[in-house]
C-alpha cells in the first residue's frame, strides 16, 4: 500500500490484498482429523475460516491441518470441526479422533491420512453414526497410488459412505501433495451442494495447482467401475470427472446400485428431512388413526417438495399404520426413486448426401 500524500484536495485510495480464506456458505458442516502444529490432541475446535483454523492449530511446515482446512474453506466450506490427531499417527490416534467427531454435527468427514487401515476405521465411524441418525460420508485419499492399486484401495472400503479420490494433487507452486488433499478440496465442493441430485462431475477443485498423473480413458473407466472418483485437469482447471462411492460389491457379487455419489445424498436428504417435519409435529400426539393418518398426509407434503426439486423423480404409496406388537409405535413406510445425474449425451447422426 503505497504511503505517498499530495496536498492537491481531493479523494484518494489505496488497496492491498491477503490470503486469509474465509467460510463460504456450506449447508453440510464438515468434520475433519489430522495432524497439527499446535492446538491439544483430541479436542474438538468448531472453525468458520482459515485465520482461526491458524490460531487453533499452527500452520503447517509440512503439508497437513492448514493445509485440509485451507482447501476446505477454498472449496465452499461453512463450518468444519477439527480434531488434531497425536503426531505418532497410529491407528489408535486416528480412532479416538474419529470417536470425538462421532459426537459432533457434521456430514462430510475428512482425514490427512493415506492408509487403508484409517479408512476402515473412518469407514466403521460413519457407517455407525449413520445408523443412529448422524447420517455422514467420508472422503478419503491415497498416496503414490496407481490407478489399479486405488482400485484395489476401494475394493477394501467397499461402502456406500465412502468416497475415494485420486490421483495425487499438486500445490500452487507445482510440489507433490498425496491424494488426501485432493479429497479435503472433494469433501469441500460436496459439502457446498445444496442440490443433492446435481452430480459432481466436473465441479472445479480450487486450491490445487495440478495433477500428478493424467489418467487415459481407458483408466478412468477402471477407476469408476472400481469404485474411485477420479480427477482429471484441463485448461489449469482441476475437477472431478464423476462423482463415485467405493460401494462396487454386495455379497460379493458386482452391484452397481450405490455407486453413483448423488443415491447417497439423496437417501441423506430424504430420510433426516422426514425425520425432522414428523419429529416438530408429532412430539407429544396420540397414536389414532387420525392421528396416523395426518403423519401419512406429512409424509406426502415432505416428498412432493423432493419431487418438485428434483430431488426424487417419484414415491410410491405412502402407509402409517399401528404396530401389532406395540400399539404406542406408527409404522411409516414408503418408497422413491431418486433423481439421476446427466453423465452422457450420445448423438446420432444422419447425414444424406
Amino acid at each position: 500500500m503505497s504511503d505517498t500524500r499530495h496536498e492537491r484536495p481531493g479523494v484518494y485510495s489505496a488497496y492491498d490484498a491477503s490470503a486469509v480464506v474465509s467460510a463460504g456458505a456450506a449447508p453440510k458442516s464438515i468434520g475433519v482429523a489430522a495432524k497439527a502444529a499446535g492446538g491439544t490432541v483430541g479436542a474438538a475446535v468448531t472453525l468458520t475460516g482459515y485465520a482461526a483454523g491458524v490460531r487453533a492449530f499452527g500452520e503447517d511446515t509440512e503439508a497437513g491441518m492448514s493445509t485440509i482446512l485451507k482447501l476446505l474453506f477454498q472449496n465452499g466450506a461453512s463450518s468444519v470441526t477439527a480434531v488434531r490427531v497425536a503426531d505418532e499417527g497410529t491407528l489408535a490416534d486416528y480412532e479416538a479422533a474419529f470417536t470425538v467427531l462421532g459426537g459432533q454435527d457434521v456430514q462430510v468427514v475428512a482425514c490427512d491420512s493415506g492408509e487403508v487401515s484409517v479408512h476402515q476405521a473412518l469407514r466403521s465411524a460413519v457407517e455407525s453414526c449413520s445408523a443412529v441418525r448422524r447420517e455422514r460420508i467420508a472422503v478419503v485419499g491415497g498416496s503414490g497410488e496407481t490407478a489399479a492399486e486405488l482400485v484395489n484401495h476401494a475394493g477394501k472400503l467397499n461402502s456406500e459412505r465412502m468416497v475415494l479420490v485420486g490421483p495425487d494433487t499438486l500445490d500452487g507452486a507445482g510440489g507433490a501433495l498425496p491424494g488426501v488433499f485432493a479429497a479435503a478440496a472433494v469433501a469441500g465442493v460436496i459439502a457446498a451442494g445444496k442440490d443433492p441430485a446435481v452430480p459432481l462431475n466436473g465441479a472445479e477443485l480450487r486450491g490445487l495447482g495440478g495433477l500428478a498423473a493424467a489418467y487415459s480413458d481407458n483408466e478412468i473407466d477402471l477407476l469408476v467401475r472400481g469404485g474411485v472418483t477420479p480427477l482429471e485437469s484441463e485448461s489449469g482447471v482441476v475437477a472431478p470427472v464423476r462423482g463415485i462411492t467405493t460401494r462396487t460389491t454386495t455379497g460379493g457379487a458386482a452391484d452397481a446400485t450405490w455407486r453413483e455419489l448423488t443415491t447417497i445424498l439423496i437417501v441423506d436428504d430424504i430420510i433426516p428431512a422426514v425425520r425432522s417435519a414428523l419429529r416438530s409435529k408429532f412430539a407429544r400426539t396420540k397414536n389414532t388413526a387420525r392421528n396416523r393418518g395426518a403423519i401419512r398426509s406429512q409424509v406426502i407434503v415432505e416428498l412432493e417438495k423432493k419431487v418438485a426439486a428434483e430431488i426424487i423423480d417419484s414415491y410410491g404409496e405412502v402407509t402409517a399404520v399401528a404396530d401389532p406388537d406395540d400399539p404406542t409405535v406408527c409404522l411409516v413406510e414408503f418408497s422413491f426413486a431418486v433423481a439421476h445425474g446427466l453423465n452422457q449425451i450420445y448423438l446420432t447422426v444422419h447425414i444424406t448426401v
